[in-house]
């Protein structure tokens, strides 16, 4: 059975492709249209569709539309309701809702052949809930769904056994932990339904001082829901303007809504533990990025495993909404990996190389390469396989730098152009990440913070945040036995196991995706060496 899972409504529209219930394909359109988040989330921008993800989910399935047993789109128009009976300001939603209605015509224009009956609406938190507990490793677990908004909630909280679902609770609108967090992005001067990561980030640098007061607006109930509603933030702290300096008050607000936020999916999920008994939990939902609370849950939750779907946010409801049909006639694999994006030959990457004419090596062991260039406290763009499935780079799309030196956090900030209180990551393999980090373990997905042990944080400052945590990416060498190589080149010239990691991309734009893409970044941002699959690129033979 070919499934294609759509996600377009609102944000971040990717496709998705499932056969004989193993996930073959997914990506995001922003990597193929090269628009942050593919559009934003407007009622006008509804009727766009991932059509390049979609045709090329097709293609690398050797599939035509035709061939398609179904297209599941994550949003069921069927279960709306207006917007203002939500209890929500948004007067213009009825023209999305239209769109969705017309979705199956619109996906047969897009993709000749296709039959628009095939096409099905999967609930979008039914989608978010099979984005994680049918594919993840766990077929009997508890799941916990929380964003923005879908059709008439916010939350769903529920019970999959042996990859069944069974729906507990579920929170209407306008109630919304995700919609809170966004507010409050928005009035920090950052892009809304984009930045909210800034906001966890900057959260760190704050103390909760007006946390007290945001509890009047946001907690949990003790019926496994929550109310969540606007935020009278003016009155709290005065905005700030979109690129304006930020100050110690906007960093405590943004401490004293991550609490909150903390503290009510705490409450939801012990809730939720209780309900079911279960051991494993796991996430999905915008909210499921925030690797702090996430953190919180695997510590205090009393579940014995988290796990959180890496394309959490709206991206990840185009698996799964697949994953919710397929699953209705196929046995559905756990997802082998977030690399299920586009990838390239060795003989492909080296025609991109010649015909950009651009002068290249092709060492014995290129990660010996990398590993000397990074000792040397150069800056590495390192493009390997198929990309990643969601917002994290976990070593296929990936910038890398040496942790050891403290202003490498302020150089990647600059080489990037993101605010200086951004931390980057560290990649470390699985097998030493104990010793150095305290946490999930493993944590290949980067989303979870992790404790950096005392006798370590002088070693590797560039990785800690000002908390004294990093979000760590554990690599399995069995998986990535290249990106093992590379790490242990690093540490018999360095004496440091861990290597920086952050996306590979500049500041507004999406991650670097093929071949021409990373050159394009290789030739606009001062890094030092490209390492394109078997072959390297120097910035000073390239540019010299």
């Amino acid at each position: 059975m070919h499934v294609l899972g759509i996600n377009a409504l609102f944000h971040d529209p990717a496709a998705a492709l499932i056969t004989d219930g193993t996930v073959v394909a997914a990506a995001e359109e922003e990597r193929f249209s090269r628009r942050k988040h593919g559009k934003r989330p407007l009622p006008f921008s509804a009727w766009e569709l991932p059509e390049q993800s979609a045709r090329w989910c097709l293609r690398q399935a050797g599939l035509t539309p035709s061939d398609l047993d179904a297209v599941a789109y994550s949003y069921d128009p069927g279960l709306a309701r207006p917007a203002e009976r939500l209890g929500l300001d948004d007067p213009w939603d009825h023209l999305r809702q239209q769109y969705a209605r017309e979705a199956p015509g619109f996906l047969a224009e897009a993709l000749p052949g296709l039959d628009p009956a095939k096409v099905r609406f999967v609930p979008h938190h039914i989608a978010h809930a099979a984005s994680a507990g049918p594919v993840s490793p766990y077929p009997d677990c508890a799941v916990l769904v929380l964003d923005g908004r879908g059709e008439c909630g916010s939350h769903l909280a529920g019970r999959y056994v042996n990859r069944e679902l069974t729906v507990l609770t579920a929170q209407r609108l306008p109630d919304s932990l995700g919609l809170f967090y966004e507010d409050l992005t928005q009035h920090l001067g950052f892009l809304r339904s984009s930045d909210e990561f800034k906001v966890m980030a900057l959260a760190s640098y704050g103390t909760p001082r007006f946390a007290e007061r945001l509890r009047a607006h946001v907690h949990a109930d003790d019926r496994g829901g929550f109310t969540a509603r606007p935020v009278p933030w003016a009155e709290l702290v005065p905005p700030r303007p979109a690129g304006g300096a930020w100050n110690q008050d906007h960093a405590d607000l943004a401490a004293s809504a991550q609490l909150c936020l903390e503290e009510t999916v705490l409450a939801l999920a012990r809730w939720l533990r209780a309900r079911t008994g279960e051991d494993a939990l796991v996430l999905a939902g915008g909210v499921a990025l925030n690797c702090v609370a996430n953190t919180r849950l695997w510590r205090e939750s009393g579940f014995a495993h988290v796990w959180v779907q890496p394309a959490a946010g709206d991206a990840g409801t185009a698996l799964g909404a697949a994953a919710h049909v397929a699953g209705e006639k196929d046995t559905l694999e756990p997802m082998p990996t977030a690399a299920l994006g586009r990838g390239w030959s060795d003989a492909e990457l080296r025609a991109w190389l010649e015909r950009a004419a651009v002068p290249y090596e092709e060492p014995a062991d290129v990660a010996e390469t990398a590993a000397e260039a990074l000792a040397a406290d150069g800056i590495v763009a390192w493009f390997q396989g198929r990309s990643e499935y969601g917002p994290r780079a976990l070593g296929h799309r990936s910038l890398l730098a040496h942790p050891g030196r403290a202003a490498n956090l302020e150089r990647l900030n600059a080489v990037k152009g993101r605010e200086e209180f951004r931390p980057v990551a560290p990649m470390v393999l699985a097998e030493r990440a104990a010793e150095i980090f305290d946490g999930p373990l493993p944590s290949p997905h980067m989303l979870f913070v992790h404790d950096v042990a005392a006798d370590w944080k002088a070693r590797i400052p560039a990785v800690v945040h000002v908390d004294g945590t990093a979000r760590i990416q554990t690599v399995d060498r069995a998986r990535e036995p290249l990106v093992a190589r590379m790490i242990e080149g690093f540490e018999r010239r360095t004496g440091l196991p861990v290597v920086v990691n952050t996306s590979l991309n500049t500041a507004g734009r999406p991650m670097v995706d093929d071949p021409r893409d990373a050159l394009e970044c290789f030739g606009s941002a001062p890094v030092d060496l490209l390492v394109l699959g078997p072959f390297a690129i120097r910035r000073g033979k390239a540019f010299g």
